[in-house]
């Protein structure tokens, strides 16, 4: 039987190509749908990790309603989901403020500062407030992930709550620390929430546990997510709301790219490519990771290897060292992996690359083209 990635390669009419894989979404999102049962919790999708609004239809039907990093976001789940629309930012401009607060349900602020002005308004135009929580406690080491490092802007830590006269008014509390993490990260980051901020959640309706939860990876420990949500929920009488972006897309699609041409410099083969690192996976270069490739392996692992680059001028635009079973030629195409999550979101134009078709490969085996990019695309971002 012929494999997704395979269908994909060979139904793209043009690429290179972003491919939703809906029957793996669809996986993912029963996934999901269970751990609500389960623990009582509701999961919003983050939409700073996947935005494609077509499929929202469908995503809805799941989950309980999306969350925003600000105006654009928030605005983008308010026409296409149906259920509750939440938006956290470090700081919040007076003109979006005045326009979110008809369109959130909820809104989180990073600091008292924030809290302070605008908070008022906020509680008279109907909203439910939030305040988002620094724990102090770090579970991965790489620091641009990490929203506890030191010096984070991100979160009140708990002693410039401590030195209030009293609790602001308020309805939850908002954490964030994770970045594809197992449940373990999150039983540590709740003992120290516990420990630092326990007499302020009994005052909450409403608790946030941010995102980075990891929970459709395969090895990822669910049992335990829906004992630490039901625990914590239980314990304080607060709704608990996690906002995943990854775990709904994971897996969930590819980059579809063909090989232009093949170059050689001191024994390395390079494939030239018409999907670019620093511009359509640009989380290779600034996280740094190497997306996994259909059918291939690192290097040495197979038969032929050969490095993947671009047809970009960056000579630092090169997605990685891979292995082979068989000789690749021009025109042959390739099928990158997991390539829903943050890659369509932050892509650009840079060297006037074209951005890739989005499509989407149905359950039933059919290929549909969402959306077509052209010179005018480019051109409009300019002037």
């Amino acid at each position: 039987m012929q494999s997704n990635q395979e269908l994909a390669k060979k139904l793209v009419s043009h690429t290179p190509a972003y491919v939703l894989d809906e029957e793996k979404l669809l996986q993912n999102l029963e996934i999901l749908k269970k751990i609500q049962e389960q623990s009582g919790c509701k999961i919003l999708l983050a939409q700073k990790a996947f935005s494609m609004f077509s499929v929202y239809p469908v995503i809805e039907k799941y989950l309980a309603g999306t969350t925003a990093s600000g105006l654009y976001e928030a605005k983008l789940g308010k026409e296409y989901f149906s259920g509750e629309v939440h938006v956290f930012s470090p700081a919040y401009k007076l003109e979006d403020m005045q326009e979110l607060v008809g369109i959130a349900d909820d809104i989180i602020f990073n600091s008292l500062n924030q809290l302070e002005k605008y908070g008022e308004f906020c509680r008279q135009a109907g909203k439910s407030i939030g305040l988002r929580i620094n724990p102090e406690c770090s579970t991965q080491e790489t620091v641009i992930y990490d929203p506890c490092a030191v010096g984070s802007r991100l979160g009140v830590t708990v002693d410039k709550l401590e030195k209030l006269e009293s609790f602001p008014d308020i309805d939850g509390l908002h954490f964030h620390t994770l970045c594809e993490q197992n449940a373990d990260a999150l039983g540590l980051t709740l003992k120290a929430v516990e420990e630092k901020f326990e007499k302020y959640l009994y005052a909450c309706k409403w608790v946030n546990f941010g995102g980075g939860h990891h929970i459709t990876r395969p090895d990822y420990n669910r049992n335990l997510l829906i004992k630490l949500i039901k625990d914590f929920s239980e314990k304080y009488q607060v709704q608990v709301y996690l906002e995943p972006g990854e775990a709904i897309a994971l897996n969930a699609g590819y980059l579809i790219t063909e090989i232009l041409d093949i170059t050689e410099n001191q024994n390395i083969k390079t494939l030239i490519l018409d999907a670019s690192a620093s511009c359509h996976m640009p989380d290779v270069l600034e996280m740094p990771y190497r997306p996994p490739l259909y059918q291939a392996d690192y290097p040495d692992k197979k038969n032929y290897n050969y490095r993947l680059s671009s047809c970009t001028c960056l000579a630092g635009d090169v997605i990685g060292d891979y292995s082979f079973d068989n000789i690749l030629s021009i025109g042959d195409r390739l099928c990158f992996e997991d390539m829903m999550i943050y890659s369509m979101v932050k892509n650009n134009t840079f060297n006037g690359m074209p951005l890739p078709d989005i499509g989407m490969l149905h359950t039933n085996k059919t290929y549909e083209v969402i959306k077509k990019f052209s010179y005018q695309d480019f051109k409009e971002r300019l002037s």
